[in-house]
């Protein structure tokens, strides 16, 4: 599926999508967090703290502070490899796929406003 949008399209729907997203129920992330997020659901696993630091060219303190506060969210979870018991790797949980299904809808509704002006 393409969709075309020039860059003024493509920023009022982020605008759109966003201001949506503050307005409900649900954690107020930073675009990192939401990059974190975004990359343990979206790619496939598994998830190291100096894997997704590689892939967002982060620091991993910075990933650890992602993660600490999705953790606090439970929007994704640690857990010790068992072939490596020195890593630990990131997991998603139910709660995380539930945000961002409906982080998901909110996107597809600003799209959608987007096609009838």
């Amino acid at each position: 599926m393409s969709v075309e949008l020039n860059e003024i399209q493509a920023l009022d729907l982020w605008r759109r999508a966003m201001v949506t997203s503050v307005s409900r129920e649900a954690p107020d992330l930073s675009a990192r967090q939401m990059a974190v997020l975004l990359t343990i659901y979206l790619t496939s696993p598994p998830h190291t703290v100096r894997g997704l630091a590689q892939i967002l060219n982060v620091s991993k303190p910075a990933i650890t502070r992602a993660i600490d506060r999705l953790s606090e969210l439970e929007l994704v979870r640690r857990k010790v490899d068992d072939n490596d018991r020195r890593s630990v790797l990131m997991q998603r949980t139910v709660k995380g796929s539930v945000f961002l299904r409906e982080f998901g809808e909110i996107i597809v509704s600003a799209g959608r406003q987007l096609d009838v002006e």
